[in-house]
C-alpha cells in the first residue's frame, strides 16, 4: 500500500515533468524557427542592400557614360561654321552666315549648333532655313526656275571669253600680216626709186 501511494504521488510529477520537457522541446524548435526565420530575413535584407547598392552604382555610371558621349557629340565652332558658310545672312547684303558679326547671325549660328547637338544633318539644317526664309539664304541656289542660269551662266561666260580672245588673236594677226606686207610693198618701191636714181647717174657719167 506504501508502495502504491508512493507510486500514486511521483506519477502526476512524472507526468508533469514529462509535459514540462515537451513543452520545453516544442519551445527550442520554435526559437530554433524564429532565429533562423531572422537570419534568413536579415541576409535577404542584406542582399536587398547591395542589390540596390548595384543598382545605384550602376545607374551613376551609366549617367557619366551619357555625359561623357554628350560631349564628345558636342559640335564644336568648325563644324557649325561648316554649314554657317554655305548660308547668307538675310538681313545682311551677300555675307556669309559664319563671318557674319550681327546679333542675328549669331543667333542663327547658336541655333544651328542647337540643332547639330540634337542629331540633325547638315541638309535637314539647310532645309530648314531655306523653309524658314526662302532660296535666297543658300550660298549655292537650288537649279530650278531661274536659279539654274547661276549655274550656266559661269562655264557660257568661260567659253565665250576664250572665243573672244580666239577672234582678237586672230585680227591681231592679220592686222600683223598686212602691215608686213604694206612695209615689204614700201621697202620695194623704195628699193626701186634707189635703183633708178643710181641708173641716171650712170648715164650721166657715160655722156660725159
Amino acid at each position: 500500500m506504501a508502495r502504491s501511494r508512493k507510486r500514486d504521488r511521483i506519477g502526476p510529477f512524472k507526468n508533469i515533468e514529462k509535459r514540462d520537457r515537451k513543452i520545453s522541446f516544442e519551445t527550442i524548435k520554435v526559437e530554433k524557427e524564429k532565429n533562423s526565420m531572422n537570419y534568413k530575413n536579415k541576409a535577404f535584407s542584406r542582399y536587398k542592400i547591395r542589390l540596390i547598392f548595384f543598382v545605384l552604382i550602376f545607374l551613376l555610371l551609366m549617367i557619366s557614360f551619357n555625359n561623357v558621349i554628350a560631349q564628345n557629340d558636342f559640335p564644336t565652332d568648325d563644324q557649325v561654321n561648316a554649314i554657317a558658310k554655305e548660308l547668307y545672312c538675310p538681313v545682311c547684303e551677300n555675307i556669309p552666315l559664319d563671318v557674319c558679326p550681327t546679333q542675328a547671325c549669331a543667333q542663327w549660328r547658336a541655333l544651328i549648333k542647337e540643332k547639330m547637338t540634337a542629331g540633325w544633318t547638315k541638309d535637314e539644317i539647310k532645309q530648314y532655313f531655306v523653309e524658314q526664309y526662302g532660296d535666297r539664304v543658300l550660298a549655292q541656289p537650288p537649279a530650278r526656275g531661274l536659279n539654274w542660269l547661276v549655274y550656266i551662266m559661269p562655264p557660257v561666260v568661260f567659253v565665250g571669253g576664250i572665243v573672244v580672245v580666239y577672234l582678237n588673236l586672230k585680227k591681231i594677226k592679220k592686222s600683223s600680216e598686212k602691215v608686213i606686207q604694206d612695209s615689204n610693198i614700201n621697202n620695194d618701191k623704195y628699193l626701186k626709186e634707189i635703183e633708178e636714181a643710181l641708173n641716171v647717174l650712170n648715164k650721166k657719167e657715160d655722156l660725159s
